[in-house]
């Protein structure tokens, strides 16, 4: 499960981003990826992991959430996570 989400520039400024991966590890749990940076410029990549899949959507869901309500915009999503 995968979502882009970018700001709308402001001024001469490039936009922000925020990408958010949700994905199984090796050990049967979850990661949350959580990519932020501005388009051209650094990133600061987080990862968070979960022992189960509810959890793990559930923080997806709200960090998406969080980031619609300052006014980023959906750019790309896609799919489920697989088990």
């Amino acid at each position: 499960m995968r979502v882009y989400l970018q700001q709308p520039p402001s001024g001469n400024e490039s936009p922000r981003y925020v990408q958010l991966s949700l994905l199984p590890d090796l050990l049967g749990g979850w990661e949350l990826l959580r990519e932020t940076g501005q388009t051209g410029g650094r990133a600061q990549l987080r990862r968070e992991l979960y022992l189960q899949q509810d959890e793990a959507r559930h923080a997806f869901e709200k960090a998406r959430d969080a980031h619609i309500k300052r006014g980023f915009q959906v750019v790309f999503a896609s799919g489920e996570p697989h088990p």
